[in-house]
Protein backbone atom coordinates (compact mmCIF):
# COMPACT_ATOMS: atom_id res chain seq x y z
CA UNK A 1 0.00 0.00 0.00
CA UNK A 2 3.12 2.39 0.66
CA UNK A 3 4.24 1.82 -2.40
CA UNK A 4 1.86 2.43 -4.61
CA UNK A 5 1.18 5.53 -2.33
CA UNK A 6 5.10 6.66 -3.49
CA UNK A 7 4.29 5.60 -7.24
CA UNK A 8 1.64 7.69 -7.64
CA UNK A 9 3.54 10.66 -6.02
CA UNK A 10 6.34 10.16 -8.34
CA UNK A 11 4.08 9.76 -10.98
CA UNK A 12 1.81 13.08 -10.62
CA UNK A 13 5.38 14.81 -9.98
CA UNK A 14 6.36 13.45 -13.90
CA UNK A 15 2.98 14.65 -15.00
CA UNK A 16 3.89 18.07 -13.80
CA UNK A 17 7.65 18.27 -15.78
CA UNK A 18 5.90 16.89 -18.45
CA UNK A 19 7.52 13.70 -18.62
CA UNK A 20 5.29 10.80 -19.85
CA UNK A 21 4.23 7.99 -17.56
CA UNK A 22 3.20 4.68 -18.65
CA UNK A 23 -0.10 3.89 -17.13
CA UNK A 24 -0.14 0.81 -15.69
CA UNK A 25 1.86 -0.48 -12.98
CA UNK A 26 4.07 -3.17 -14.79
CA UNK A 27 5.09 -0.78 -17.43
CA UNK A 28 5.90 1.77 -14.82
CA UNK A 29 8.54 -0.64 -13.08
CA UNK A 30 10.15 -1.32 -16.23
CA UNK A 31 10.39 2.26 -16.98
CA UNK A 32 12.31 3.21 -14.07
CA UNK A 33 15.49 3.13 -15.07
CA UNK A 34 14.88 5.16 -18.34
CA UNK A 35 12.71 8.10 -16.22
CA UNK A 36 16.11 7.64 -13.60
CA UNK A 37 18.41 8.47 -16.37
CA UNK A 38 16.40 11.03 -18.19
CA UNK A 39 16.27 12.90 -14.26
CA UNK A 40 19.66 12.87 -14.38
CA UNK A 41 19.98 13.92 -18.00
CA UNK A 42 17.82 16.70 -16.64
CA UNK A 43 20.49 17.75 -13.95
CA UNK A 44 23.16 17.31 -16.08
CA UNK A 45 22.08 20.22 -18.59
CA UNK A 46 22.97 22.71 -15.63
CA UNK A 47 25.89 21.41 -13.85
CA UNK A 48 29.58 22.32 -15.25
CA UNK A 49 31.72 19.54 -15.87
CA UNK A 50 35.05 20.10 -13.67
CA UNK A 51 38.13 18.47 -15.44
CA UNK A 52 39.74 15.86 -13.71
CA UNK A 53 43.30 15.82 -13.74
CA UNK A 54 45.22 13.00 -12.70
CA UNK A 55 47.80 13.38 -9.45
CA UNK A 56 51.42 13.07 -10.03
CA UNK A 57 52.25 12.37 -6.91
CA UNK A 58 54.97 14.92 -6.61
CA UNK A 59 56.02 16.23 -3.35
CA UNK A 60 58.47 18.68 -4.34
CA UNK A 61 60.00 20.48 -7.30
CA UNK A 62 62.32 18.89 -10.28
CA UNK A 63 63.81 22.16 -10.52
CA UNK A 64 64.84 24.26 -7.33
CA UNK A 65 63.59 28.27 -7.81
CA UNK A 66 66.73 30.16 -8.18
CA UNK A 67 67.02 33.10 -5.65
CA UNK A 68 70.89 34.36 -7.32
CA UNK A 69 68.68 34.55 -10.65
CA UNK A 70 65.71 36.15 -9.53
CA UNK A 71 68.25 38.59 -7.04
CA UNK A 72 70.17 39.91 -10.02
CA UNK A 73 66.56 40.27 -11.67
CA UNK A 74 65.78 42.57 -8.64
CA UNK A 75 68.87 44.47 -9.23
CA UNK A 76 68.56 45.00 -12.00
CA UNK A 77 65.03 46.51 -12.42
CA UNK A 78 65.64 48.55 -9.08
CA UNK A 79 68.74 50.23 -10.14
CA UNK A 80 67.69 50.71 -14.04
CA UNK A 81 64.55 52.65 -13.03
CA UNK A 82 65.27 54.42 -9.94
CA UNK A 83 69.24 55.35 -10.17
CA UNK A 84 68.49 58.83 -11.31
CA UNK A 85 64.92 59.45 -9.65
CA UNK A 86 63.68 62.16 -7.13
CA UNK A 87 61.28 61.08 -4.44
CA UNK A 88 57.68 62.29 -5.33
CA UNK A 89 54.15 60.93 -3.77
CA UNK A 90 52.61 60.16 -6.54
CA UNK A 91 54.95 58.97 -8.56
CA UNK A 92 56.00 56.54 -5.79
CA UNK A 93 52.77 55.02 -5.68
CA UNK A 94 52.61 54.23 -9.86
CA UNK A 95 56.13 53.53 -9.71
CA UNK A 96 55.36 50.76 -7.22
CA UNK A 97 52.88 49.00 -9.30
CA UNK A 98 55.15 49.47 -12.58
CA UNK A 99 57.93 47.47 -10.51
CA UNK A 100 56.43 45.15 -8.93
CA UNK A 101 54.65 43.87 -12.87
CA UNK A 102 58.68 43.89 -14.48
CA UNK A 103 59.41 42.19 -11.92
CA UNK A 104 57.02 39.60 -11.66
CA UNK A 105 56.93 39.06 -16.04
CA UNK A 106 60.71 39.17 -15.53
CA UNK A 107 60.75 35.92 -12.96
CA UNK A 108 58.17 34.26 -14.77
CA UNK A 109 60.13 34.60 -17.90
CA UNK A 110 62.57 31.88 -16.28
CA UNK A 111 60.07 29.26 -16.52
CA UNK A 112 60.02 27.41 -13.24
CA UNK A 113 57.22 25.28 -13.30
CA UNK A 114 54.63 24.65 -10.34
CA UNK A 115 55.44 28.22 -8.17
CA UNK A 116 53.41 30.33 -7.16
CA UNK A 117 55.16 34.22 -7.04
CA UNK A 118 54.10 37.06 -4.86
CA UNK A 119 56.05 40.60 -5.72
CA UNK A 120 55.93 43.16 -2.61
CA UNK A 121 58.05 46.54 -3.39
CA UNK A 122 58.21 49.24 -1.31
CA UNK A 123 59.65 52.64 -2.20
CA UNK A 124 60.21 55.62 0.48
CA UNK A 125 61.70 59.10 1.06
CA UNK A 126 65.49 59.02 2.45
CA UNK A 127 65.12 62.05 5.34
CA UNK A 128 67.34 60.58 7.60
CA UNK A 129 64.59 58.04 9.32
CA UNK A 130 64.54 54.13 9.78
CA UNK A 131 62.59 51.64 8.73
CA UNK A 132 62.24 47.85 9.26
CA UNK A 133 60.36 45.87 6.71
CA UNK A 134 59.72 42.01 8.01
CA UNK A 135 57.13 39.62 7.21
CA UNK A 136 55.00 36.07 8.32
CA UNK A 137 54.20 33.45 6.31
CA UNK A 138 52.90 29.84 6.52
CA UNK A 139 55.11 27.52 4.38
CA UNK A 140 57.27 24.80 3.52
CA UNK A 141 60.66 25.40 4.76
CA UNK A 142 62.00 22.66 2.11
CA UNK A 143 60.53 23.83 -1.15
CA UNK A 144 59.68 27.81 -0.66
CA UNK A 145 61.70 30.11 -0.69
CA UNK A 146 62.34 34.01 -1.35
CA UNK A 147 65.03 37.03 -2.86
CA UNK A 148 65.03 40.66 -1.41
CA UNK A 149 67.32 43.13 -2.97
CA UNK A 150 67.67 46.85 -1.00
CA UNK A 151 68.13 49.76 -3.70
CA UNK A 152 69.29 53.71 -2.15
CA UNK A 153 70.01 57.13 -4.07
CA UNK A 154 70.35 60.35 -2.32
CA UNK A 155 66.86 60.83 -2.56
CA UNK A 156 64.89 57.35 -2.25
CA UNK A 157 65.21 53.76 -1.22
CA UNK A 158 63.89 51.06 -2.36
CA UNK A 159 62.62 47.29 -1.10
CA UNK A 160 61.83 44.34 -3.31
CA UNK A 161 60.64 41.25 -2.16
CA UNK A 162 59.44 37.78 -4.39
CA UNK A 163 58.16 35.27 -2.77
CA UNK A 164 58.24 31.67 -4.20
CA UNK A 165 55.63 29.21 -2.69
CA UNK A 166 55.81 25.88 -4.45
CA UNK A 167 52.41 24.39 -5.48
CA UNK A 168 51.72 20.85 -5.34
Amino acid sequence: VVMSDLLKEKQQRKEKRGVKVPSNERDYYDSITVSYIDELGHHDDNARIAPTMENTYQMGPHKRFPSPAVTDILKDVLTSYLQEERYEVEWSQKMTKTLCEVIRARVKDLMIPRYKIVVLVHIGQLTGQSMQISSRCLWDASNDTFASYSFKNSSLFGVATVYAVYFE
